[in-house]
């Protein structure tokens, strides 16, 4: 799973802070490594002053292997929060995306060990 980290120029981007946000991904994501491709964070920010107490936002986009791309985001007052709130988010989508495929796949098994041992109709 390759981790692109992009910021606007509100956003101060430093190597220790981009160090901690591919590890913070790489940590809450390491379950799902070998269905995505990519994870891609921007960060930016609004320069408007009158934009209240939650100028900064994160949007997280997961690109999985043959699937379409999953994207969250989430705004705060500081950049870390957003980040970390739109992780947890991320996260809660790919279990959900990734549960509900793992279960359509024991469900199908499931139905044709059933119909293998159906016994054939008959006309007699």
């Amino acid at each position: 799973m390759h981790i692109q980290i992009h910021s606007d120029s509100t956003i101060s981007m430093h190597n220790k802070f981009s160090d901690s946000i591919a590890a913070y991904i790489t940590n809450v994501l390491q379950r799902f490594d070998p269905y995505l491709t990519r994870v891609e964070v921007h960060l930016t920010g609004e320069a408007n002053t009158n934009s209240g107490p939650r100028d900064k936002r994160c949007l997280l986009e997961a690109r999985p292997k043959r699937h379409q791309s999953l994207v969250v985001w989430d705004q705060s007052a500081n950049i870390e929060t957003a980040f970390s709130s739109a992780a947890e988010k991320l996260h809660r989508h790919l279990e959900n995306t990734y549960g509900r495929l793992a279960d359509k796949r024991r469900r199908s098994a499931k139905m044709k060990q059933r119909i293998g041992r159906l016994q054939p109709i008959s006309a007699e």
